[in-house]
């Protein structure tokens, strides 16, 4: 099933004007049950995919952190949730490349996902690069010309290139791994933990309200928080409010809004169990890693960039941490130039 949503693509664009985008959207009917990396099954799997780009140009598979969605990014800078580095004439210029993305198997959009209050089988990275492949052969694609992911899409990304090197040219791997810090698993397990005594409460919209304020302490760096939240607590706030819980329980309170609490351990637990064979990669790979990322250790990727057979790694420094990915175009650059055969 898909819904065109698109510009005229009979209409050429005029001289010195990017070419028109196509937009295309669709539900993919996955057939029979689809076996799970982890051991579970599911039936019935659909998932929700977006292809934007002109009409013929390369693919790109775009893949974000477990908040990402399909809409990438939209007709103006900010638009969708990669806008500021994704989009015609941005970092990854998408006036030069088709742009694919789903959303992930699991997680709260329209992809299979947990209902609310329902239990769903361990998900694992493998899992998600397989419905990339079927969505691929799907759209009657022989390869990608790139697999660009952060976070948690740089797993699936690493995933993918494991299991179906000839579908893809290379990959950028932003801000991920080949396993998980056990400081980062340390972190995300005191959330999955508030989630569930939230549940267990009658309360599981406000347990992952607490769980994503404390994830948000992770993304950004020391650096940022002292610059921006050093203030005094509000006058005559009962109890003491700081300017840094505002800002935490605010964001938190905005993501509980949008997402579920089942999708969220979900994919919190994908993370977490991710683990992929480095040495079986040899797909040319760009890594990208952030010296103030509280997560994903710049350690970490100097080791998987050492095991890989064809690696390049690209260090930047950010008071963003493991959020960069989300804001650092000037710096991104460089390292996405490639995805579209152009000069950095």
């Amino acid at each position: 099933m898909e819904h065109p949503q698109t510009s005229d693509p009979t209409t050429p664009a005029s001289a010195g004007e990017r070419p028109r985008a196509i937009v295309r959207e669709g539900l993919l009917e996955v057939p029979g049950e689809m076996s799970l990396h982890h051991g579970g099954r599911l039936a019935g799997v659909h998932v929700a995919w977006r292809l934007a780009g002109p009409a013929n140009a390369p693919v790109v598979a775009t893949l974000g952190g477990i908040s990402a969605h399909r809409r990438v990014y939209g007709d103006k800078p900010g638009e969708g949730w990669w806008g500021e580095i994704v989009g015609p004439g941005r970092a990854l210029d998408a006036s030069l490349v088709r742009i694919l993305s789903f959303d992930y198997l699991g997680g709260s959009g329209d992809t299979t996902g947990p209902g609310r209050g329902e239990s769903f089988p361990s998900i694992s990275t493998y899992d998600q690069a397989e419905l990339l492949l079927r969505l691929i052969n799907h759209l009657g694609l022989k390869s990608l010309q790139a697999i660009v992911g952060a976070s948690y899409g740089g797993m699936v990304a690493l995933a993918f290139a494991e299991l179906f090197p000839e579908r893809v040219a290379e990959i950028v791997v932003i801000s991920a791994a080949d396993c998980t810090h056990p400081m980062a698993t340390a972190w995300r397990s005191v959330q999955r933990r508030v989630i569930r005594f939230g549940a267990e409460c009658g309360r599981g919209q406000e347990g992952l309200e607490i769980a994503r304020a404390l994830a948000m302490a992770t993304y950004r760096s020391p650096e940022e928080f002292a610059a921006r939240f050093s203030g005094a607590p509000r006058p005559g706030a009962e109890p003491v409010r700081f300017p840094v819980e505002e800002y935490l329980f605010a964001r938190g309170a905005d993501y509980a809004a949008r997402h579920q609490p089942e999708a969220f351990l979900c994919l919190s637990e994908s993370i977490d169990l991710h683990r992929v064979d480095a040495s079986r990669i040899f797909v040319p790979t760009t890594v990208v890693a952030v010296h103030e990322d509280q997560l994903v250790p710049v350690t970490d990727l100097r080791r998987l960039v050492a095991r890989l057979a064809d690696a390049r790694l690209h260090e930047i420094s950010s008071v963003y941490g493991h959020d960069a990915f989300l804001k650092e175009a000037a710096q991104l650059k460089p390292a996405l130039a490639n995805c579209t055969g152009s000069l950095a």
